[in-house]
């Protein structure tokens, strides 16, 4: 099964996706939405992608990016002022569309489709929070999504649970962005699961960057795979 994919986007544009199978084959298989940090579907992206799919999902991970920048784009986690022009590209319109793309390519894989889940980290930790409330999930997976706060008003159209986490340390993400999500969900009334680790920065999960805590990690997995498993 190929694992580079392209997909076609209902804006015309074509998108670059790394999908990922497990042993057993797709069929009935439930799915997940993987969506990247904002140094693209790089090696570790591709890396939790293989690592869902030996738990048994089929995963697909697309290149949110493809409007602005070539199939295959990666960015150096040192160099952000790279990645600038491209994330200020990106429109919430684009995204729902994309985040649809990918939907509908679960689709056509015979995945369990009252079973597929989203999970995001940095920049994907938002379109994860997006995901649940656009289509039709199980739940949701935000791993220290910076800017969920901007889109808070999509809380009332979440379809599943939706899970948070955040590190205490991080310097990009506030206490009062957090509880403008929280307050959104309360006010809609939505189920949620909101985790803080005092001790960890942002970027905490990711074992090629500076921050990795590898404490924090392996407990935000553990939660992770009790909603996913769930």
């Amino acid at each position: 099964m190929e694992k580079n994919i392209s997909l076609q986007v209902a804006d015309g544009t074509t998108m670059a996706a790394y999908a990922a199978y497990p042993d057993k084959g797709t069929n009935n298989a439930p799915g997940l939405l993987l969506f990247q940090e904002a140094f693209g579907v790089n090696h570790h992206i591709r890396k939790l992608a293989d690592m869902f799919a030996t738990e048994g999902f089929i995963v697909i991970a697309p290149e949110l990016f493809h409007r602005t920048a070539p199939k295959g784009t990666e960015f150096s986690y040192n160099d952000f002022a790279s990645v600038m022009s491209h994330y200020q590209g990106l429109t919430n319109e684009g995204l729902e569309a994309d985040i649809k793309a990918s939907y509908d390519w679960l689709s056509t894989q015979k995945v369990k489709m009252d079973e597929v889940f989203s999970i995001g980290y940095c920049l994907g930790g938002k379109v994860s929070f997006l995901a649940n409330a656009i289509v039709p999930l199980k739940a949701g997976i935000s791993y220290y999504g910076g800017g969920t706060d901007q889109i808070a008003d999509k809380a009332k159209n979440l379809s599943g649970k939706h899970l948070f986490f955040w590190g205490g340390k991080d310097q990009h993400i506030k206490a009062e962005n957090i509880n403008t999500v929280t307050a959104a969900l309360d006010e809609a009334g939505k189920d949620y699961i909101n985790v803080k680790f005092s001790y960890a920065d942002h970027a905490f999960s990711c074992d090629e960057r500076a921050n990795y805590n590898p404490t924090a990690a392996k407990e935000a997995l553990a939660l992770t795979m009790s909603v996913l498993k769930g």
